[in-house]
């Protein structure tokens, strides 16, 4: 079965490599201004977790170019609410056919009328589907970190280039969500507190291995799925947490085989935009040096080909230090040291970054235009390798020599079966 190509329509173009932006012809507007039906693009959710139920749903229903068609969630309590949420929503559309709604997300990547899938599923659930989605000819958001381990995210790399998709990573701070980050690397990079010297990003630290005791499973999930490609183990509620929009967090973000710990969590945000500011998003650091007592879980270094040293710990946010003062950048914070840094407007000889127009209308935008969009893959892939390098440092206590070129550790055979883990059957990571 073939993928439906969007080049059927009127304004799609993506069959062509990453081009120039495409004008919306005017046959792609219905009557009233709004997006005709046939030229919606037809999304798929995979997990709805609170993530999604909490901000991607509500997001996406508010936009009159996109019709969410069908949602993948192993809960069955979530995939009922979810449902029926997504069909009060567009109910009254003469059109509308309801809302199909799966336990595994494989049944929404083979089918012909999906345009586009969003994963907001645990850590351990992204690659897999991203190159599924890829493969099927699906553009793709998937949450951030991108993925669970470094072989994971050079494989997304591969499988996004390949298949010529777009895919956005959910690292919304690139978007100007919650802070100024855009102009702080603006700043940066505009040399305003001269050449850096020093960064630190204050965030959690590195996940365990999960120790939680089993207890009886709750009915209407599938917690074999859930679990997946990582090891078998018994059912716990802390790690899947039930209900709708009000349930809490799920605490699978504190264990390694489902995630990296508040390290993967706030810092597949942080260590970004330190990325970003750095000019960095096509590289990493080629030195991790883990602290003396790697079990305090703060203290990892990342030393860089120019020089630049970049520490894990600090005040929340990031941190640089350069030759001519400092910046520091957070949710709601932005300031300098001195003031006068970032008091001044940007001149038009300074650095201007991509203003996004927000995270999920960026990626929906490139999706017509076949452009990458704000946190294209190989952004997402490299942040989320940092964060994952400072982990195996603090799992294995040992200094790390990284080749960001080729995605290797250099001349370490022990620290290259770290790249990736042995995965349960039939979940394995496929091929490209």
């Amino acid at each position: 079965m073939t993928p439906r190509s969007l080049t059927r329509r009127n304004f799609l173009k993506a069959s062509a490599a990453f081009a120039a932006p495409t004008i919306i012809a005017a046959s792609a507007i219905g009557k009233d201004g709004k997006t005709a039906a046939s030229e919606r693009i037809t999304i798929g959710l995979i997990g709805t977790g609170k993530m999604c139920s909490g901000y991607h749903m509500g997001t996406l229903l508010g936009f009159d170019d996109v019709q969410i068609v069908a949602i993948a969630e192993c809960d069955g309590t979530r995939r009922e609410i979810a449902k029926k949420r997504i069909e009060d929503k567009y109910g009254s559309k003469t059109d509308y056919k309801g809302c199909d709604a799966y336990n595994e997300f494989g049944k929404i990547i083979t089918r012909d009328d999906i345009d586009a899938v969003l994963i907001a599923a645990p850590d351990h659930w992204h690659a897999i589907p991203v190159i599924e989605a890829c493969k099927a000819g699906k553009d793709v958001y998937c949450e951030k970190p991108l993925t669970l381990t470094i072989g994971e995210a050079k494989r997304c790399i591969d499988a996004v280039r390949k298949h010529k998709r777009v895919l956005q990573t959910g690292s919304q701070q690139r978007s100007s969500v919650f802070g100024p980050f855009r102009q702080a690397a603006e700043f940066i990079r505009s040399g305003r507190i001269g050449r850096i010297k020093t960064v630190t990003v204050g965030v959690g630290g590195p996940s365990k291995f999960c120790d939680l005791p089993g207890e009886e499973l709750e009915p209407g999930l599938d917690w074999d799925l859930w679990l997946g490609p990582a090891p078998e183990r018994p059912y716990n509620s802390a790690l899947s947490a039930r209900g709708g929009i009000s349930q809490p967090w799920g605490q699978w973000r504190q264990y390694r085989e489902y995630s990296g710990g508040g390290h993967t969590d706030i810092g597949a945000h942080h260590y970004d935009i330190a990325q970003w500011a750095l000019g960095m998003d096509e590289s990493g650091p080629v030195e991790i040096i883990p602290p003396e007592d790697p079990s305090t879980g703060t203290g990892v270094m990342y030393i860089y080909a120019n020089g630049i040293e970049m520490t894990h710990g600090g005040p929340s946010g990031v941190v640089f230090t350069g030759t001519e003062g400092t910046l520091r950048v957070d949710r709601g914070h932005l300031s300098s040291t001195p003031e006068d840094a970032i008091k001044e407007p940007l001149g038009k000889d300074e650095v201007h970054l991509y203003n996004s127009p927000g995270h999920h209308r960026d990626w929906l935008n490139c999706i017509r235009t076949r452009t990458r969009p704000v946190a294209d893959v190989e952004i997402g892939a490299r942040s989320a390798t940092v964060c994952h390098l400072g982990n195996l440092a603090y799992w294995h206590g040992r200094k790390l020599k990284w080749d960001p070129k080729n995605w290797m550790f250099e001349g370490d055979d022990e620290a290259n079966t770290w790249l990736d883990y042995e995965r349960r059957d039939p979940w394995q990571l496929p091929a490209v």
